[in-house]
């Protein structure tokens, strides 16, 4: 693998329609599972110091807690005030029922 790929958490760790929080290095992750079909965002909300993993998950849209913003997770765009700046995305790998994301590459591509 590239070494800008890495692999973030087993598959079994999310439960499916959910999301959870995984630090790698100095990277912190929500990793969400829609249905079998895995996103990565970074965790941290664009617009005050809340983990999006411990937000509301509704279908692609994650809810922060602390201001009620919220992002849609497969593109990172906003989707509620008052956050403005989209949230980043990671390209997911699924490799060997792990959960990896490359790091130089964002959903979509």
């Amino acid at each position: 693998m590239s070494e800008s790929i890495v692999a973030v958490c087993p598959t079994s760790e999310v439960s499916e329609n959910s999301a959870k929080r995984f630090e790698v290095g100095a990277h912190a992750f929500a990793v969400y599972n829609l249905g079998g079909a895995y996103f990565v965002t970074d965790d941290e909300c664009t617009h005050g110091a809340a983990s999006l993993a411990d937000g509301v998950l509704d279908g692609d849209v994650i809810e922060c807690t602390m201001h009620f913003g919220a992002f849609d997770i497969r593109t990172g765009e906003v989707v509620s005030p008052p956050c403005s700046i989209p949230l980043r995305t990671y390209k997911v790998i699924v490799k060997d029922d792990q959960v990896c994301v490359d790091l130089e590459k964002k959903a979509g591509e």
